[in-house]
């Protein structure tokens, strides 16, 4: 197995830390407020298309597996000109624009959620797979590590990749520069946040019992040593169902299509969630609706239950049985 990426983004270098090997195309993501941008970057994913063939073919492929993207795109069409399987995935609860160009040229599109009016017979509604770390994570061996006890309660902090802005500068300020917090505080701020907030957790009065990270390769040990998280609502949704936590989740309103809004809503009608938009948190609002859930067991219990019956823990394995069958299919 190899992957195809886009040079500069995360997969350049998570992708060979994994150990896999990889492959870069120069592409940018489509600015749709800015046609000269957009304009641009439909002209490098046109021009990426024959690199992406000879890539995917010297590779000896036997099967395509698109993941959304910008490498999506020229991709999964370079797979269909070269008559190989094509299998789509979306973590969304709607169609990205490479997977919406696409979905009718593959030979599975391969969903985290049913999306209406997407019901054609090439599609599967497999979950979003989940990586083994957080699977297999283990609550006592991630509490060890941060220096949580056994019976304490401990509220996640996270953002994506990137960090989430709100969020962090939010429980900064209501979690360790105010008296009067009674759990630990896993927090991982991203990298564009992290310096300043070093900075004010320094000077904060009441930081102890309050971890700081940069980043987190993946999410297993946090999620396990946390009883509640606060969190946007990407695909990340999908890991906090996997161990069962139930989460404040903060959308991110400028997500494409609102997409993190439908990821909230789906825990929150499970009642594993409580959502709050962005324009509404601030620190007063972020410390009441943490302290009233840790400060509730039966509560917290019950979302968490809820949390855990949507966990698709075999989606990974779905996703690769239909793989491996269009494979066969094609020998």
């Amino acid at each position: 197995m190899s992957f195809l990426g886009a040079r500069g983004r995360l997969e350049a270098n998570l992708v060979p830390g994994a150990g896999y090997e990889i492959d870069l195309l120069e592409l940018s993501g489509i600015d749709r407020k800015n046609p000269v941008k957009a304009a641009r970057a439909a002209f490098q994913a046109a021009a990426a298309i024959p690199k992406a063939r000879r890539l995917i073919k010297a590779r000896g492929a036997d099967a395509v597996v698109g993941g959304g993207g910008f490498v999506a795109g020229p991709g999964g069409v370079a797979a269909r000109r070269l008559k190989l399987p094509l299998v789509l995935t979306e973590a969304d609860r709607h169609l990205g624009l490479a997977n919406r160009l696409l979905a009718r040229r593959a030979d599975r599109v391969c969903l985290a959620f049913e999306i209406e009016g997407l019901d054609s017979e090439n599609v599967r509604i497999t979950g979003r797979p989940v990586g083994r770390a957080v699977l297999d994570a283990d609550r006592g061996r991630a509490r060890a590590r941060f220096g949580i006890a056994p019976e304490a309660r401990c509220l996640l902090v996270m953002g994506g990749s990137q960090g989430a802005r709100t969020i962090n500068f939010a429980a900064v300020e209501a979690l360790a520069e105010r008296p009067g917090r009674d759990f630990d505080v896993v927090h991982v701020s991203g990298s564009r946040d992290h310096g300043a907030l070093q900075e004010r957790l320094d000077a904060a009065p009441h930081a102890d019992r309050y971890t700081l990270l940069e980043y987190e390769p993946d999410m297993g040990d946090g999620i396990a040593a946390s009883d509640l998280a606060l969190a946007r609502s990407g695909a990340s949704v999908f890991e906090l169902a996997a161990l069962g936590r139930a989460a404040v989740l903060v959308p991110y309103p400028y997500a494409t299509g609102d997409h993190q809004t439908a990821n909230a809503d789906w825990m929150a009608e499970a009642g594993a969630a409580v959502i709050v938009p962005d324009a509404e948190l601030d620190p007063d609002r972020l410390l009441a609706e943490v302290t009233s859930l840790l400060g509730d067991a039966d509560r917290l219990a019950a979302m968490s239950a809820a949390s855990k019956s949507l966990a698709r823990p075999d989606a990974a394995t779905a996703v690769a049985d239909e793989v491996m069958e269009l494979i066969g299919a094609e020998r």
